[in-house]
């Protein structure tokens, strides 16, 4: 479901969407709104295959949305080639769509995991060996995002 249209009634705002609780859907919500491997990478913190996302070379203007609940997260500016295979971005938009958290693991790997500030869903890690002007790197599942064309 990489590249699918962000979930209608949140793909303008940065909120996820007015009266859905996103951080309290049951484990069956989920699965019932997301294709297996959106399920797999946001709601259990899987990794899809290095190349395998089209978002991985989608390069029109845009904005790169939650594949969960809509949540705005990157726009297609902050978006550069990192030669992973993944979606990579340097940069978050500033409206809090995109947290994250460290564990033991990821502190000692030198990497933080990148959550929707909205639903909580699993989209990637953060790395420091980013390009200018951030220095970050934001590595992303492309099927934990939906791509919205600029008009």
């Amino acid at each position: 479901m990489a590249g699918a249209e962000p979930p209608s009634a949140c793909a303008a705002t940065a909120s996820g969407g007015a009266g859905v609780d996103w951080a309290h859907l049951s484990d069956e919500e989920w699965r019932a709104r997301l294709s297996p491997a959106a399920y797999r990478v946001l709601r259990t913190g899987g990794t899809e295959r290095s190349g395998t996302s089209p978002l991985d070379r989608e390069y029109r203007a845009g904005t790169f949305h939650c594949a969960g609940c809509g949540t705005r997260l990157y726009a297609a500016a902050g978006k550069f080639d990192s030669g992973t295979g993944w979606p990579s971005f340097f940069r978050a938009l500033p409206d809090g769509g995109v947290t994250t958290r460290a564990s033991v693991s990821d502190r000692l790997l030198g990497q933080k995991e990148v959550v929707c500030g909205v639903c909580e869903g699993h989209l990637g890690h953060v790395f420091k060996d980013g390009p200018p002007p951030t220095g970050l790197r934001y590595c992303m599942n492309g099927v934990a995002l939906a791509f919205e064309p600029t008009a």
